[in-house]
């Protein structure tokens, strides 16, 4: 044995410089330590404005009692393409979950080479070689784990885009069915008001023929007739227009005929109930979403503070050779190794990574924050502007019984001699528009309804999770 006075052996380096490792593996080294997270914002939210008693269901547009509805909104969930791509982001995001997840478990593979040589004063040989080899690394802080928790928070993030993909998709059918609806009752509303024209241009035409009317009033009365027949040009278009969306968000091409059923306003229902606040936190999927992502930001701050402590990498390796591959199992070579990696000096990487995952926590943090108070206003605007358009809708009706009152008075005094023409076509126009104001006025409140249900809808079940249920079932 070497003296105090003797040269360290290399057996002694050794010896020394695994006792250092060792003790870094239990006492790891100073490293950047994050502040704790904040408290989620806007836990003690003020109530939500009152609304109705009426629960909504989760397939939130049976309400209107519409079975056309029920069929359309059936129809995209099944086939619109944009929802399909946001399924397959979630399969991706739990397969990443899946990726993460294997480093939990030790590798295992299979290796095999065959080498030949030979030169000018040797002979020929092969050797060939067959082996297992397995590598596993201890985690020992849990960082692995951490980076586990984050992909499967980020995949529960996913889900919840998918769900709110499909809350979209279900309020924009709904609209662009009762948009449809609302252009057909156009066209037939202005039907009845190009009749109603074209019968006072018949009057006027023979009241010019004997003289009681001027050219002008016969002029003015053909005029109205075509901007009324060019106001159904318009809303032929439109439903035309409406009809291809309604295609493209059910999956099927807006080319040909679509076969559509008649569409109708519907009745309104009676309003939700809005509930707690917290109650529409959990029951929003976009709301959760950023919660999760928020969740997947602090498993990530904890990755990356514990990349900073010693990792422990174990290998073994078993493998055989021989001249001839019937000779390979004869004589095998086991080996097992373990190593220590402590980072000593990465000139800041590590803490530069801990400093990028906490300012991306925070980041997450506000972005819940404005979530939270999106889904609030989004509530809140719509209650307001239903209230209000109740009030528009009263007011367009009380003015569209005074028009139809002051058409009917200068109708008789125009045709008494008593009052001029300008003054009864300016009633009639004033009526005729009012009328079409009003229907439009009343689609508006069942937006602003639709508006409402999406902002308080919570999941539901869609065919493509209906299908992977089957699928795993079998």
């Amino acid at each position: 044995m070497p003296t105090d006075d003797e040269p360290a052996t290399g057996s002694k380096l050794l010896r020394t410089s695994l006792v250092a490792l060792l003790a870094a593996a239990v006492m790891p080294p100073a490293c950047a330590v994050p502040e704790p997270r904040p408290p989620l914002p806007l836990r003690s939210a003020p109530p939500l404005s009152p609304a109705g008693t009426a629960a909504l269901p989760d397939r939130w547009w049976t309400a209107f009692g519409d079975a056309h509805l029920d069929e359309r909104v059936d129809g995209a969930l099944a086939g619109n393409f944009s929802l399909a791509a946001a399924w397959e982001r979630l399969r991706q995001a739990e397969a990443l979950t899946r990726q993460a997840r294997a480093p939990l478990y030790p590798r295992l593979d299979g290796v095999a080479s065959a080498e030949r040589s030979g030169g000018t004063n040797v002979g020929d040989s092969t050797r060939f070689a067959l082996g297992l080899e397995a590598s596993y690394e201890v985690d020992l802080w849990g960082r692995i784990r951490s980076i586990v928790d984050a992909e499967r928070l980020r995949a529960v993030a996913t889900a919840a885009d998918y769900r709110a993909a499909a809350i979209s998709l279900s309020a924009e059918v709904a609209l662009a069915w009762y948009q449809l609806a609302e252009a057909l009752q156009q066209l037939d509303l202005i039907a009845s008001q190009i009749e109603t024209n074209r019968t006072v241009l018949e009057v006027l035409e023979k009241r010019f023929a004997v003289g009681q009317s001027g050219s002008a009033d016969v002029l003015r009365q053909r005029q109205l007739v075509e901007a009324t027949r060019e106001q159904a040009v318009v809303f032929g278009a439109r439903v035309e227009v409406l009809e291809h969306r309604l295609a493209v968000l059910e999956g099927r091409a807006p080319q040909g005929a679509l076969g559509l059923p008649p569409a109708h306003l519907p009745a309104v229902p009676a309003p939700p109930a809005t509930g707690l606040p917290s109650e529409l936190l959990e029951r929003r999927p976009d709301v959760q979403g950023a919660l999760a992502r928020l969740q997947a930001s602090d498993a990530d701050v904890a990755a990356a503070v514990r990349d900073q402590y010693p990792r422990i990498d174990l290998a073994a390796a078993a493998t055989t050779t021989g001249d001839d591959p019937a000779d390979l199992f004869e004589h095998w070579l086991g080996a097992l190794a373990g190593g220590l990696v402590a980072p000593l000096f990465d000139a800041g990487l590590r803490e530069a990574e801990v400093e990028r995952t906490v300012a991306a926590r925070r980041e997450r943090l506000a972005e819940y924050g404005q979530t939270v108070l999106v889904a609030f206003r989004e509530v809140e605007d719509a209650l307001a502007q239903e209230t209000q358009q109740l009030r528009r809708i009263s007011s367009l009706r009380d003015q569209l019984a005074l028009a139809v009152s002051t058409y009917g008075q200068l109708r008789n005094q125009y045709l008494n001699g008593a009052s001029d023409f300008i003054d009864l076509l300016a009633a009639l126009r004033e009526q005729q528009a009012l009328e079409r104001s009003l229907l439009t006025a009343e689609l508006d409140r069942v937006a602003l309804r639709i508006a409402l249900y999406r902002s308080l809808a919570g999941g539901f079940g869609t065919p493509l999770e209906a299908t992977e249920v089957a699928a795993a079932r079998d």
